[in-house]
């Protein structure tokens, strides 16, 4: 058929589908987080953290950016810094709204709108919350301090 109105019409429908297609199977396993860790209402910096999950494990000195693999298990962060504490949080992955993605005429087209949460084992329609503040517990008094507590609970001077 040589109707340029039918030509343009197929050009537009296998595009949407190609695009689709590429979009579904393209979505991003990977997500930017940002840490910040606070101790007595103040942010501390130079603290180490450690996020793990099923995918795996990262590191990253807060307050900071580190690059993660989505999951649909809880991330794990865990903060140290010497002489001025520790944490340990977890964080859950939550599903991403179908509508605010760029993709849902592809995903309608190609797959009725279910691809991304098809697959239970991988990090396909979930997400972290992007910034993650971490309350720090204070590292203990080193015996012999002022403000240490002794044995019996009383304050060593």
């Amino acid at each position: 058929m040589s109707n340029p109105y039918f030509r343009t019409a197929c050009a537009v429908a296998l595009a949407a589908a190609t695009s689709g297609c590429v979009t579904t199977m393209g979505e991003t396993p990977t997500q930017q987080l940002e840490v910040h860790t606070i101790l007595d209402h103040r942010e501390v910096a130079g603290v180490g953290c450690v996020l793990s999950n099923a995918a795996g494990r990262w590191f990253v000195v807060a307050p900071g950016r580190v690059t993660v693999e989505r999951s649909r298990s809880p991330l794990t962060i865990d903060c140290a810094r010497a002489g001025t504490g520790d944490a340990r949080e977890v964080a859950v992955a939550h599903a991403t709204s179908f509508f605010d993605s760029d993709r849902l005429i592809g995903n309608i087209i190609v797959s009725a709108g279910g691809a991304p949460y098809i697959n239970a084992n991988d990090g396909s329609g979930v997400a972290y919350q992007s910034t993650l503040t971490v309350l720090m517990h204070p590292a203990p008094a080193a015996a012999g301090t002022p403000g240490a507590s002794g044995e019996n609970g009383n304050v060593v001077f």
